[in-house]
């Protein structure tokens, strides 16, 4: 039985694996003599994520797919409960990154080092995030789960997709893409170089 669910979760961890990728290689390149631009991108591609993974992405995992892995594998409680947590503590981490760069945008050169590394340490834990759930949970629950379960999932799922992992347009946020993509350097983007 093909599970729609656990395909569109692999789909938007890795459309937010990119992101997360091209937000460090942009970090690395650094403003340039472009500053503008380059908070403008990183605004974006933090946006991205609070919009994205933490509002839709999440609720639908500890809501749907959590309890219900929970009842058939209750040995995975540590795993879920620690998830759940950090789902928990998401929109708080990506609003502090939020808050760390508009400090380094608007009181300068002192704030970039909280930034960068609060920048690292997030990218690092957010991989080891959905390797948790790829690795461990995912597998626990294609293994699991009933054919009624995964019809639910696959609902709830099909829904609300993220339109970089589905390809799915919506005009609401054609404006959002649009500033990542043509405003962010290569490989990152299509945009000229910020040097």
């Amino acid at each position: 039985m093909t599970q729609i669910a656990s395909h569109i979760i692999r789909k938007e961890h890795a459309a937010l694996a990119a992101m997360l990728t091209s937000m460090l290689m942009l970090l690395k390149q650094g403003p340039g003599d472009k500053p503008e631009r380059f908070f403008d991108v990183m605004r974006a591609m933090l946006f991205y994520i609070d919009e994205f993974p933490e509002r839709r992405h999440h609720p639908k995992e500890s809501d749907l797919l959590f309890p219900k892995l929970a009842r058939y594998r209750p040995d995975l409680m540590p795993v879920i409960a620690r998830l759940e947590g950090e789902h928990m503590a998401g929109e708080a981490r990506v609003r502090e990154l939020q808050h760390l760069l508009l400090g380094w945008e608007l009181l300068g050169e002192s704030r970039r080092h909280a930034f960068c590394e609060s920048a690292q340490e997030y990218v690092t834990f957010y991989r080891e995030h959905m390797r948790t759930e790829e690795t461990q949970l995912l597998p626990a629950a294609e293994s699991s789960l009933s054919a009624q379960d995964w019809r639910e999932l696959d609902v709830a799922f099909s829904s609300d997709l993220d339109p970089l992992a589905a390809g799915v347009h919506d005009p609401m946020y054609d404006r959002l893409f649009t500033r990542i993509v043509l405003s962010a350097p290569a490989p990152i983007g299509v945009g000229p170089a910020l040097a």
